[in-house]
């Protein structure tokens, strides 16, 4: 599972620094289907998740509070 969880924490970052990045939301389709692409992929991640998983995780993912879970994660790794 620490495989799972890094690879989602990484995932995390990704979505973190694109949505930080000011060059990219010039361009909107772009920057749209970027964000677009890496909250798919946390999907993914988060349904891949063993129902041990941790609760408050669970609920940070829930609630797209991104920076929570990512918190969460590195603390946790």
């Amino acid at each position: 599972m620490e495989g799972a969880l890094a690879d989602l924490a990484q995932t995390l970052r990704e979505r973190i620094a694109i949505v930080h990045d000011d060059e990219s939301r010039r361009n909107v389709d772009t920057h749209m289907a970027r964000l677009r692409a890496v909250s798919e992929k946390i999907d993914r991640l988060q349904e891949s998740l063993p129902p041990s998983t941790d609760p408050r995780l669970k609920h940070y993912l829930d609630r797209k509070s991104y920076d929570k879970a990512l918190e969460y994660l590195e603390a946790s790794l």
